[in-house]
């Protein structure tokens, strides 16, 4: 390719598209553990204990609620991030998959 194009080494790839690159001899590893960081800074939540399952066991939640109305715009932008997430993170994936179900009216 640099026989018809014009490029420069920018050498190894770090980080791209928010996905962490670390390349060894024998293994490549991605993830995404800063962009997880920042989003639960955005989200408020930088301080709360991890725990092994993402979401309460047997929670129902429900459209018609009487709980105080979020922002939306924010609601949505944690959402479509953790939407993004769930590409290295597969066992996110219900719970996003479910909260988003919610995005119309939060």
């Amino acid at each position: 390719m640099s026989a018809h194009f014009r490029m420069n080494n920018l050498g190894a790839l770090s980080y791209y598209l928010s996905i962490e690159v670390r390349q060894g001899k024998e293994a490549l590893t991605l993830g995404q553990s800063a962009y997880a960081s920042k989003l639960l800074e955005r989200s408020g939540m930088a301080e709360c204990k991890s725990c092994v399952t993402p979401m309460e066991e047997r929670l129902k939640l429900m459209k018609a609620s009487t709980m105080v109305k979020v922002d939306a715009t924010l609601y949505r932008n944690i959402i479509d991030s953790l939407c993004y997430l769930v590409h290295m993170r597969l066992d996110i994936a219900f719970v996003v998959g479910y909260i988003t179900r919610f995005m119309e009216d939060p």
